[in-house]
């Protein structure tokens, strides 16, 4: 999408991804009460399970390490689709896109596809490189919410250099 981006828009984006903000559910109370029974608040399963019994409502650290595990695997995925040939712009017109089939907005990116994929057959007969790293990966951006601060703020420091703060 953001090859078809450039290309529409003709001029650079800046991909980035919400990723794995599923883990997290920050709420406006701290306990759920049901036919009499209290417990903590489902808070994502970084932090506990979604049954209601006290065993899954219990804040378990391992959830935290599986967390960290499933994100590290998710952003090294990313990493290869970005930089291992899936993101090259010769594929553009192969990506998966399924969630706009059979629409209007569909139908425009698949034109302009096309357009690029015209482009760039043009710039391989004219004997431009192609398999250059600019035409073959891309960058893509992470992010997420900071949604459970008193979790997260154990991760925050202050850059001695600058003063600011990162997490």
């Amino acid at each position: 999408m953001g090859v078809v981006l450039d290309f529409g828009a003709q001029m650079p984006v800046i991909k980035v991804g919400r990723m794995a903000g599923q883990f997290a559910k920050p709420r406006s109370t701290s306990f759920e009460t049901r036919d009499g029974v209290k417990l903590p608040i489902y808070q994502g399963d970084i932090i506990n399970g979604h049954a209601f019994d006290e065993k899954s409502r219990t804040p378990d650290p391992q959830r935290l390490i599986k967390a960290y595990y499933q994100s590290g695997c998710t952003l090294n995925l990313l990493r290869a689709f970005a930089t291992g040939g899936y993101a090259a712009m010769q594929r553009v017109s192969q990506w998966n896109l399924d969630f706009t089939e059979h629409s209007e907005q569909g139908d425009r990116y698949m034109e302009l596809a096309q357009k690029v994929d015209e482009a760039l057959g043009f710039m391989a007969a004219a004997g431009l490189d192609l398999d250059h790293p600019t035409m073959t990966a891309t960058e893509f951006w992470t992010s997420h919410e900071c949604l459970h601060l008193p979790y997260e703020q154990a991760l925050t420091r202050e850059d001695s250099t600058t003063g600011l703060y990162y997490d």
